[in-house]
């Protein structure tokens, strides 16, 4: 019994970790095909590396991951140390020294159509931050700066994206002029749809509810691990006719597959429910350190 818990722990692990590689991956060719060659920078590590690469002879993958060390840094003082830091830094190191790699062997571009390149950069990089969302990493990036400011300030994500993406397109109309700036905003728009739907909809919350008999426990884990705040009542099961606690909480789409680890290992017997959400205000656990 044991040795099959292994080997299916293992198979999960290997899942993970190819899917998270493939993610990776189309990133890291993203950039080289679509975003550096037309100097689209629609927001996030990549898009200041774009813009920093017009000043700086130094390749685009090494500026990223310059880049990335202090946000990397910050999230895991903020975001969950060693659980948050794994699963990232493995993304961002085949991310971020991949896009210098696979530009030795890609060709410099597919189109000059700067409209074509936009297009597919949003397409092709949604899909590989959604596979990488759906595996359990992140791409650090401003996505930890937009994290760690959801959670202290209840501001919705999305809006928090909105800001820390639209400086760095701001700065890039500033720099390669603001035509170039309307590209990257079409590249963001279309980065954001692909990852959504990849993600399993175009929804930007999910909520869940939860009946378990183990409230506390399955609170608490929700808690500590996700920074998210659970409401509790009391329901009957029509058949058995006997009381259970129904639980309920709002997390973004990317922490779905988290939560329901969560709640399945502190009671393997809980019923989760988890439906889609346009829009969630408020209700923030934050940190007072």
């Amino acid at each position: 019994m044991i040795q099959r818990i292994q080997s299916t722990n293992w198979r999960r692990t290997l899942a993970t970790y190819a899917v998270l590689t493939l993610g990776g991956i189309i990133l890291a060719s993203n950039v080289a095909l679509f975003l550096a060659p037309s100097n689209i920078a629609p927001g996030g590590v990549s898009g200041a590396a774009i813009i920093l690469t017009n000043f700086i002879d130094v390749p685009v993958g090494i500026l990223m991951l310059i880049l990335n060390i202090p946000l990397l840094a910050l999230g895991f003082r903020n975001l969950g140390r060693f659980h948050f830091l794994t699963k990232t830094l493995y993304v961002v190191l085949i991310y971020n020294l991949g896009a210098d790699v696979v530009a030795r062997f890609l060709p410099p571009g597919l189109s000059q159509n700067i409209l074509l390149n936009a297009i597919f950069a949003g397409v092709v990089g949604g899909i590989g931050t959604g596979l990488v969302y759906r595996a359990g990493g992140t791409t650090a990036s401003t996505g930890v700066i937009s994290r760690i400011l959801q959670l202290r300030t209840g501001i919705p994500i999305a809006q928090v994206y909105f800001i820390t993406d639209g400086v760095i397109i701001l700065a890039a109309g500033l720099v390669f002029g603001w035509e170039a700036s309307l590209y990257a905003l079409v590249t963001l728009f279309i980065w954001g749809m692909a990852t959504d739907y990849v993600l399993e909809g175009p929804s930007v919350v999910r909520t869940a509810f939860i009946v378990t008999d183990n409230k506390e426990e399955v609170s608490r884990a929700l808690l500590d691990q996700l920074q998210i705040g659970v409401t509790a009542w009391r329901g009957e099961g029509m058949f058995t006719e006997q009381e259970h606690n129904v639980l309920f909480c709002t997390v973004s789409r990317p922490f779905v597959d988290t939560l329901r680890d969560v709640v399945t290992q502190v009671d393997p017997q809980a019923f989760v429910v988890i439906t889609h959400g346009h829009q969630a205000t408020g209700g923030v656990i934050t940190n007072k350190k």
